[in-house]
């Protein structure tokens, strides 16, 4: 959501509120989800708070534009975490893959482990780093399985005799 002031010297073109239809002449006006909007017209669909006036984000879901703890109370939680089954606040940056979601902090409270790591190595995965997932099993690059021994942060392991 952007607040923005009308006429800085440059004359421009009328614009049309998305909430009422009328003409924005307002100082101020709002831009949000590729619309304009009187500042009185965006307003919360659930408790009606002029959303221009709590905040710098709003939040559209089911035909409705919402304020933030609107969105939290009828939309809850985002799941849970397939690594720690503990739920996910709809407010918290997640990891997905393979339609699984992940804690991408440390998990919650009281659980000093990462929950979005290598089920290897145990190194914790952040967005852009490139991972594997193998049969639910999350890897990193270095450790994914079947590949040739690729970890530089593994032991060495003993060569083994190919038998026939």
């Amino acid at each position: 959501m952007v607040n923005s002031q009308v006429g800085s010297g440059v004359a421009s073109p009328p614009r049309s509120c998305a909430g009422c239809g009328g003409k924005i002449a307002d100082r101020f006006l709002l831009f949000s989800m590729e619309r304009y909007w009187h500042t009185r017209c965006l307003n919360c669909s659930c408790c009606h708070a002029h959303l221009g006036d709590i905040g710098t984000t709003c939040y559209s879901k089911g035909g409705m534009i919402l304020c933030r703890s609107d969105y939290i109370r009828l939309f809850g939680h985002s799941g849970a975490c397939s690594t720690c089954g503990q739920s996910i606040p709809a407010n918290e940056m997640v990891m997905r893959a393979q339609g699984n979601v992940y804690h991408l902090k440390v998990r919650p409270p009281g659980l000093t482990v990462s929950c979005f790591t290598c089920a290897t190595c145990r190194n914790r995965l952040v967005p852009g780093d490139r991972f594997h997932y193998v049969n639910g099993t999350i890897f990193c690059e270095h450790d994914r399985p079947g590949g040739a021994l690729l970890s530089s942060h593994l032991p060495p392991t003993a060569e083994q005799p190919c038998v026939a």
